[in-house]
């Protein structure tokens, strides 16, 4: 008998079998490229094609296994899987299970998970609590934030007042009822992650951000927004990238009231022109793809998404220097604003490296990811370079490119639309690349 999971619970399994509770092999059906471009860690290939004769003689001697092994079936859209998993069961096979939705599924699947923050970065007797909440994309590797505060905001709704830092500071809208006030930060497509998190917490969203125009996957901001009618938000340097769709512009040192809690904006442009990190009081910065646990961003993908120039640089950077004048600005970026902050400022990066073989290097899916300012100034060899080596090591290796790129920028720019919900699955299938070489001999970090 043939059992059927859903991606989630295939997860859940995974989970368990890295704890040493379960056992079982991921028979992948793909054809070889695509099982070679993304897969899920550990997986055994064997090509399979529906309505082919299927020679269970030639499936053991090429994968190993034999009906005492348990089996869980998987392919892209859990079809072929399906079709395969019947024919191992024919063939004696009686623990198999299929992977409902195949790798489009596995591509959906989510966890959330609370994020250490520094002793007393939220006394609540005397300021209002502060939660970071990081909900990850497993399969893709891409990190979103949910930021919940402790009370509503004032009366001010999206109202600029002059503050003693002299940053702007901007109340969002109230919450709704709920006890806490949140803002999502870098969602992805599925938005209802967010929202099943603020539930958790018993707060409400009342603005969504980006830290910039994303390169590796649909974001779900601007749609997030619309769906709970709040406002949202994109660094104002985006203007400059013809972003074809409205947004709240936040600028340098703009600061958002989250339920009395600051989110201040600080501008990191580098690995795009419009990037910007996001302070959380004294506790945290949100750096989208600028800083990672264990890298810093590319710097050439924003400018690679359009034809070259007849001098030969890239297009679309607005002082002519490509990925090299990107990558001084994202030195000054790291150097001059993020590694400016106290040490034990937690860094909260928008992505953890999944490589091709599905593996995630020191990372654990479902555990936090994170550093600190301190750690990562200790830790993370490319940022003890000066600025011309860092230029050099960041421009001469190039990691690949994350699969559709500029198809994907030209999707969250609003210029063009996957035309349905297929198209949008297709078009962001894969793990993220938005990270630089950690090392200039290695292989590429994607």
């Amino acid at each position: 008998m043939v059992e059927t999971i859903s991606a989630d619970e295939f997860r859940d399994r995974i989970d368990e079998r890295r704890r040493g509770e379960r056992s079982f092999v991921v028979v992948d059906t793909r054809p070889e490229e695509s099982f070679a471009g993304w897969r899920v860690a550990d997986a055994v290939h064997y090509f399979y094609k529906p309505f082919h004769e299927f020679d269970v003689d030639d499936f053991e001697r090429e994968t190993g296994l034999s009906p005492d092994d348990t089996v869980i079936t998987l392919c892209a859209k859990g079809k072929a899987s399906d079709d395969f998993a019947a024919e191992l069961d024919a063939a004696g096979y009686d623990d198999v299970t299929v992977v409902a939705d195949g790798m489009r599924g596995w591509s959906a699947v989510y966890d959330r998970t609370p994020v250490p923050l520094p002793d007393g970065s939220s006394p609540t007797d005397v300021a209002p609590p502060l939660d970071v909440v990081q909900v990850q994309r497993r399969a893709k590797g891409c990190l979103g934030y949910l930021v919940v505060g402790g009370r509503e905001p004032g009366d001010a709704d999206h109202v600029p007042t002059d503050a003693d830092d002299g940053s702007d500071r901007v109340a969002v809208a109230d919450s709704d009822g709920s006890d806490r006030v949140a803002v999502a930060i870098d969602v992805s497509r599925h938005g209802e992650e967010w929202v099943e998190a603020a539930a958790e917490y018993d707060a409400s969203i009342a603005a969504v951000l980006d830290t910039h125009v994303h390169a590796d996957h649909l974001s779900g901001g601007r749609s997030l927004a619309d769906d709970l009618g709040v406002p949202y938000y994109l660094p104002a340097a985006a203007a400059a990238r013809d972003v074809a769709y409205s947004f709240e512009p936040i600028g340098r040192n703009e600061t958002l009231d989250v339920g009395g809690i600051d989110l201040k904006t600080l501008a990191t442009p580098g690995h795009t022109d419009d990037g910007a990190s996001y302070l959380v009081g004294d506790a945290a910065v949100l750096t989208g793809d600028t800083l990672f646990t264990d890298s810093v961003g590319r710097t050439e993908l924003q400018f690679s998404a359009g034809a070259d120039g007849e001098d030969g640089e890239e297009a679309g950077d607005a002082s002519g220097e490509g990925a090299a004048g990107a990558a001084r600005r994202l030195y000054d970026s790291l150097h001059g604003t993020l590694l400016a902050q106290p040490d034990d400022v937690v860094v909260c990066p928008g992505h953890f490296a999944v490589a091709n073989d599905g593996t995630t290097g020191d990372v654990e899916p479902g555990e936090p990811v994170f550093t600190t300012v301190g750690g990562a100034r200790r830790e993370i060899e490319i940022l003890d370079l000066d600025a011309d080596d860092f230029v050099d090591r960041i421009t001469r290796t190039l990691p690949e490119k994350p699969p559709n790129y500029e198809s994907v920028i030209a999707a969250n720019r609003g210029v063009e639309s996957p035309p349905d919900e297929t198209a949008a699955i297709e078009l962001e299938l894969g793990p993220n690349r938005c990270a630089a070489e950690p090392d200039a001999g290695s292989a590429a970090d994607d």
